[in-house]
């Protein structure tokens, strides 16, 4: 059975420890050097990068959010084994873990990051399909020649690079479709390499809960219970045209997928849909003047993550959250595609000031869709407001300084609200 030794690389017989290094982290599989597709997922992404940061955190909890009554972005495994996880409400993660050190995200530490990994896959393939900052497909199809090693060595040598040069872990799925490779991504985190071949989908997928697929959630996962879906084996059971029939379009991807058959290819084009930042406030406001602070700081971080993807957006939405948990949405369509800052609060600042509702507010945020290139956008040609020009080129200019002395070196003061 192939074999290889995730430490020194060597390709050899399976066995519990290299023959070259005597250690035991060996990866063996029977498929292992003929599967193409992988999902590379960073671990504990934003906490990684804060513990890299700051060594005296390294044992420590951490926690990613906002205040008690925010979300956990993300939590280091220290925090993780303690029952924390991502999206819970920050007072419970706290209850769990009362000793965690929680931080506030610092999106251009992970953006730039996230860019250096995409360049060190970049290196292996062309066809590199990020999903977010922390994880992405890669197809290694066709690379063997080209790098003298098979996929398998190349994805270990990635996940080695990434951790000697970044400071960074990742974990590795191998397969030979996404739906599999994503799957096989988060059976052994962390700095794990999992393989699903071929020949043991439909034994590996059998007994596991139909919850593993994407887009099953909460509601879907309680509707295919009432028909008896528990499992794949019970998805399985179902005609295709039954499926259809009771679940629509995604009865015909159940039926599929139960089958472990995913033939999306794993594209770098496919566009992104939207950009955006939101937060939850420690406590409820009306307070224009803290409104308008936490306006602009997601006004600032969508824009940071959209010149970090070169991407711009016509249309801009400011999402606001009641203290009774009913929301409402403001959007409005840009003549030219932006990625500014100063346009997009600007833009947010006027639909909040249209919202007749007085809160107070527990939650707001920013985005943009409709994305495009950045090529082209915010051209600077409105007569209407012939400050736009300078405020552009003095953004532009805070970002070079910021990108050479670090995210803290200037900071607006509107933000300090």
């Amino acid at each position: 059975m192939p074999a290889l030794c995730r430490d020194c690389f060597h390709v050899f017989d399976a066995g519990t420890r290299c023959p070259a290094c005597r250690r035991p982290r060996v990866l063996s599989h029977p498929e292992l050097f003929d599967l193409t597709i992988a999902h590379m997922d960073c671990d504990a992404f934003y906490a990684s990068v804060e513990k890299r940061d700051d060594p005296s955190l390294a044992d420590k909890p951490v926690i990613i959010g906002g205040g008690r009554r925010g979300v956990v972005s993300t939590a280091c495994y220290v925090a993780r084994i303690r029952g924390v996880k991502s999206a819970m409400p920050m007072f419970q993660a706290l209850k769990l873990c009362p000793d965690a050190v929680v931080l506030k995200p610092r999106f251009e530490a992970y953006v730039a990051a996230s860019k250096a990994i995409r360049a060190m896959m970049d290196e292996l393939t062309p066809s590199v399909q990020p999903l977010s900052l922390d994880e992405a497909f890669l197809d290694l199809g066709g690379t063997a020649r080209l790098h003298g090693a098979p996929p398998a060595v190349l994805l270990a040598k990635l996940v080695r690079r990434m951790q000697d040069e970044l400071g960074l872990t990742g974990s590795i799925g191998l397969s030979h479709n996404k739906f599999l490779a994503k799957i096989a991504s988060d059976l052994d985190k962390p700095r794990g390499f999992a393989v699903i071949g071929r020949a043991e989908t439909m034994a590996f997928l059998a007994p596991k809960p139909v919850r593993l697929i994407w887009g099953v959630g909460p509601a879907l996962t309680e509707s295919l219970e009432r028909a008896g879906i528990r499992t794949f084996t019970d998805l399985r059971r179902w005609e295709r045209d039954d499926l259809v029939a009771r679940f629509g379009g995604m009865g015909d991807r159940l039926w599929h997928l139960a089958r472990g058959e995913d033939n999306r290819r794993v594209d770098a084009r496919e566009p992104v849909k939207s950009i955006s930042n939101e937060t939850t406030f420690g406590e409820d406001t009306a307070d224009p003047s803290l409104l308008d602070g936490h306006l602009w700081r997601m006004a600032e971080k969508t824009a940071s993550r959209a010149k970090a993807q070169n991407k711009a957006g016509r249309v801009v939405t400011l999402k606001l959250k009641r203290h009774d948990h009913r929301i409402l949405s403001r959007r409005v369509t840009l003549p030219q595609p932006t990625q500014l800052a100063d346009t997009l609060y600007r833009t947010a600042r006027g639909l909040l000031d249209h919202v007749t509702d007085p809160g107070p507010f527990r939650l707001l945020g920013v985005g943009l869709s409709d994305i495009t290139e950045a090529t082209g956008a915010d051209r600077m040609d409105d007569l209407l407001d012939p400050e736009a020009a300078r405020r552009s080129a003095a953004e532009r200019a805070a970002d070079a300084i910021r990108a050479r002395f670090g995210p803290d070196a200037i900071v607006k003061g509107r933000a300090l609200r």
